[in-house]
């Protein structure tokens, strides 16, 4: 994960540089976007980051059941997300702003688009503490934490793009 983290400030410092060189564009650009879906994908991944905490608390007490049901909650929200991005994406490629408009909307793409790929693998990793949590011969707390330290990872990231594409003037 400390790899993930120094590849994203990588993304970040590199998409700052750029806004450096050429505010003006990327503030015209970046007031195409909705603030409030960005917003509320913002809640929805915080929110989902609280039922894994409370999940990992949950299985911490011995309630594996009820942990069980955090996690397929915080799934759902990650679900929602994705769904809520690729619903952002098609309006905003109706809307004639795609991929090559400008860098801007380079950075835009790019930095949501590898968000997904990184709530797609938290999947898995949400899957491998279900799986833990599913029976008394496996349930490993240090493997169920790690799935969990991952997907908080993931929305600690969005929360940084939101501040960088969304709210930075």
């Amino acid at each position: 994960m400390g790899f993930e983290a120094l590849v994203f400030s990588s993304y970040f410092v590199v998409y700052l540089l750029y806004r450096s060189w050429n505010p003006d564009l990327f503030l015209q650009s970046q007031q195409q976007l909705n603030q409030n879906l960005g917003v509320l994908n913002t809640v929805i991944l915080l929110i989902s980051s609280w039922l894994v905490a409370r999940g990992v608390q949950a299985a911490r007490e011995g309630r594996h059941e009820a942990a069980g049901k955090q996690v397929w909650m915080a799934m759902g929200l990650g679900l929602l997300f994705v769904g809520s991005k690729l619903l952002e994406w098609s309006l905003k490629i109706q809307a004639g702003f795609e991929f090559s408009t400008n860098r801007f909307f380079s950075f835009y793409y790019f930095l949501t688009g590898i968000h997904v790929v990184h709530v797609l693998f938290g999947f898995v990793f949400l899957g491998v503490v279900l799986y833990q949590l599913g029976g008394p011969r496996r349930r490993s707390q240090p493997v169920i934490e790690a799935g969990a330290i991952f997907w908080h990872m993931v929305d600690f990231l969005w929360v940084m793009i939101f501040a960088l594409l969304y709210l930075m003037r």
